[in-house]
């Protein structure tokens, strides 16, 4: 008899939403417009809405779900999306859903500059209708000890960055996000620490185009909120939740390691790679468990694991270097 050997990534039988459950969610999706004929026959999205005009304006997107990465308890959407981190507006965590309304997502553009063949200013709506879209669960894990399941839109950075044609002497992208100035901080700069921003963030090239990172448009089936990074965001699910940069703006391929917003304000407790690793403590606190917010209000901790259970896509990219001094 056969056996199917379980990739790094799934969550554990006993873990699992139950199959009732997510078939539910399945059918409130189809009822929503969301998920087409397309999805459901397994038909290529970007081929699909080809000839179509995607509005971005619109609830939803048209997507196919990733069979490799859709079987995991999901954090409740209420959670997901008044529980996180946005410092443009705030530093509580509930800041973003009280005050992202003001931050304006159209119409949006992305400049890819630097070390490339081909520099472009390309609009969200391109994007969607060039590289379709996926939704894919991923667990994410912040660097201050919390983590939840998320069900990202979007697609794989790789694609953008092969679009614009990489020069050989490229290594690292450099991401950076909006600043408009209606937002709280920006308006006010003590709201956030004296932060500055625009936020700017990084990855080594072969990072960006592993093919687990994606640039993401929406979750739950639904645009991105404002609070959440809309419209664009990034999604490196085997690092901290602070290297997952929102509201992009900028992507700048670079020769040298860039220095990001964190690295640069505190370089011994966010180092540039942020991967998840629970045997490299924080220096105020423990990264070996975290508390996952999922349904109704427990405060149990589960172990975190090496890479965020993501070690088999990515942990020969860091062969044979130090994961406690490249932190």
């Amino acid at each position: 008899m056969l056996s199917r050997i379980k990739k790094s990534y799934e969550i554990k039988e006993s873990l699992i939403t139950p199959e009732d459950i997510y078939n539910e969610r399945r059918n409130i999706l189809k009822l929503m417009g969301i998920l087409g004929l397309s999805s459901v026959a397994g038909i290529d999205i970007l081929e699909a809405n080809a000839s179509q005009n995607i509005q971005i304006n619109q609830n939803n997107y048209p997507y196919k779900i990733d069979l490799e990465f859709n079987k995991t308890p999901l954090t409740p959407y209420q959670k997901a999306t008044t529980y996180n981190n946005f410092y443009e507006f705030g530093m509580q965590k509930d800041d973003p859903y009280h005050r992202a309304e003001v931050l304006k997502t159209s119409p949006w553009d992305l400049v890819i500059d630097g070390e490339v063949e081909k520099p472009i200013k390309i609009s969200l709506e391109d994007m969607i209708k060039r590289f379709g879209l996926k939704e894919r669960i991923y667990h994410f894990r912040c660097v201050e000890a919390w983590s939840m399941n998320i069900p990202w839109l979007g697609f794989e950075l790789g694609k953008l960055i092969d679009f614009v044609r990489p020069k050989s002497n490229a290594k690292f992208v450099l991401f950076e996000t909006v600043v408009q100035e209606d937002m709280p901080a920006i308006k006010n700069p003590s709201i956030a620490a004296y932060i500055k921003f625009p936020y700017k963030e990084g990855l080594r090239l072969d990072e960006a185009k592993n093919l687990l990172t994606m640039l993401a448009v929406g979750m739950y089936g639904k645009v991105l909120p404002n609070q959440n990074g809309a419209p664009l965001r990034l999604v490196v699910p085997w690092k901290y939740g602070f290297k997952n940069i929102k509201s992009i703006v900028r992507m700048t391929l670079v020769e040298k390691m860039p220095i990001s917003t964190w690295n640069k304000l505190d370089s011994s407790e966010y180092g540039f790679y942020a991967n998840v690793n629970p045997d490299v403590p924080h220096p105020r606190w423990s990264q070996a468990n975290e508390r996952f917010i999922g349904e109704g209000f427990s405060f149990d901790r589960i172990p975190t694991k090496l890479f965020n259970g993501y070690g088999e896509e990515v942990a020969k990219m860091y062969a044979g270097m130090d994961l406690k001094r490249n932190y």
